[in-house]
């Protein structure tokens, strides 16, 4: 398939913003948005270099978005970075798995998979979210046995003890050997990511429309949501 000069160097200028940015808002970036979304040769490169970096190239409604794929650790995070990222520095594996269900939690506790949108929630309180992890991983524990959690994948005891470990401290410690500091640094770094709106002062945290746009489109895919809630105990 032969592409026009203009086309190519219009997809090379939307994949470089893109690996700068990692989104384009129509709003924002109107010529670029617009060169993707009404020409698909130029769709058809961009994706193509995407996909050589390692990436997928989606729009979801009016934002174009550079995602990297799972095993991309130069684009994305590898399991060291984000251990260091979010864990205590001296943070073992079931740290590391716990910071993962702590995620786990928090989006099953946002979206419920139904209706037109899967967003069940506009918000929630960090303390409810603590609660939430507490409660999920303490029904783990007790229900599953050690070839279910093998099955699952989540070891729900080793987890559970890792989180209670954690000191609790009402004053709202930022510490990571804290439930409240342990929780503060996820919440802080999907802030970070444009995942999450995270108001210190209510411990109220919100969806952006970046993730919820994500669960709508990409990642809710239902046997998979399904299969998370089942491990959560959420439905039989």
């Amino acid at each position: 398939m032969a592409y026009e000069m203009e086309e190519i160097r219009a997809s090379q200028e939307i994949f470089y913003y893109l690996l700068e940015h990692c989104e384009i808002h129509e709003e924002g970036e109107n010529r670029l948005y617009r060169a993707y979304a009404e020409n698909e040769q130029v769709q058809n490169l961009v994706k193509s270099q995407g996909d050589i970096a390692g990436s997928n190239i989606e729009r979801y409604g009016n934002v174009i978005y550079l995602i990297p794929k799972e095993e991309n650790y130069f684009l994305g995070f590898s399991k060291a970075q984000l251990k260091a990222a979010l864990c205590k520095s001296n943070g073992t594996e079931r740290d590391y798995f716990l910071s993962q269900f702590v995620i786990l939690t928090l989006l099953v506790e946002f979206y419920d998979g139904q209706g037109s949108s899967s967003k069940s929630r506009d918000y929630i309180r960090a303390g409810e979210l603590q609660n939430a992890v507490s409660t999920y991983l303490k029904e783990g524990a007790q229900g599953a046995g050690e070839e279910e959690e093998a099955a699952n994948g989540l070891a729900f005891s080793s987890m559970s003890e890792a989180y209670e470990a954690l000191r609790s401290d009402e004053k709202g410690s930022r510490a990571k050997t804290t439930k409240e500091g342990f929780l503060h640094t996820i919440l802080k770094f999907l802030e970070k990511q444009g995942l999450i709106e995270y108001v210190e002062e209510d411990e109220m945290i919100q969806t952006t429309k970046k993730l919820d746009s994500f669960m709508d489109w990409n990642l809710l895919n239902q046997n998979h949501f399904a299969r998370v809630r089942r491990v959560l105990g959420v439905e039989e």
